[in-house]
């Protein structure tokens, strides 16, 4: 059984207090640098894995995407997807990603924002968008940044006052299943190298064109945390194409 902690409502109900949960796209620090990775989606089929509370669909179907699907695993989500960002062109489905299942060619773009890092089997997954992607198809996606997901945990040294000394980063190179912190919930993720993420594109024949390391944009800098942002990277960005 693939976990579903978005599914649990008091789960649910931190996450939706989250500035991305409330303020869309604006309210993610990482959007200012992933919307410059973003293809044109004019007339094109688009894919969103793990598409959440539907913001990056509604996205695309605003920039004239001729149809866009939207996957989750979580039920709860989806029904905020529906409620927040209902558009004539997507369609929302409830399934865990590495259980679709796509005629090849089906897809001009996909895309993913912070979701493979759930994902047991990356290589897997990827060897079927290779197969869903049409050739010359932009694949964009973000996840949590190998430095961040390494030790296990996800949050600061402190010291006896409370304050932040450093963040840990151990066991880098043992991939696999980690037990992580996340809203004060025990959530299961995936830690893999950066190593393993770009050479899984490129061994299956992807173009790699952006990889960023996202900082936090300047006009979120005053938010509590935020500053401290800076001491590590969170995010890691990819876009590829379909060679």
């Amino acid at each position: 059984m693939k976990e579903n902690r978005y599914d649990d409502q008091e789960f649910f109900d931190k996450y939706s207090q989250m500035n991305r949960s409330i303020q869309g796209l604006q309210g993610a620090g990482e959007w200012s640098e992933l919307e410059k990775l973003l293809p044109d989606f004019k007339d094109r089929q688009v894919l969103d894995l793990g598409c959440g509370y539907g913001w990056h669909c509604m996205y695309a179907a605003s920039h004239q995407a001729a149809h866009v699907l939207g996957t989750d695993i979580s039920e709860k989500m989806l029904a905020a997807a529906k409620a927040k960002n209902s558009h004539p062109v997507i369609t929302y489905r409830q399934e865990a990603m590495e259980d679709l299942e796509f005629p090849g060619e089906s897809f001009d773009v996909v895309l993913s924002s912070l979701a493979f890092h759930y994902v047991k089997d990356f290589p897997a997954m990827c060897e079927k968008i290779w197969q869903w992607l049409k050739p010359g198809g932009p694949f964009v996606f973000c996840v949590e940044h190998p430095v961040f997901t390494a030790y296990g945990s996800q949050d600061w040294f402190y010291d006896d006052q409370g304050n932040i000394r450093h963040f840990p980063v151990d066991n880098y190179y043992y991939e696999g299943k980690r037990d992580a912190i996340f809203l004060g919930e025990h959530v299961t993720k995936y830690h893999r190298t950066l190593t393993t993420y770009l050479n899984t594109l490129l061994g299956l024949g992807f173009t790699l064109t952006h990889v960023v390391e996202p900082m936090p944009p300047e006009n979120m800098m005053d938010l509590p945390g935020m500053k401290d942002e800076m001491r590590r990277p969170m995010m890691l960005l990819v876009s590829c194409i379909k060679a």
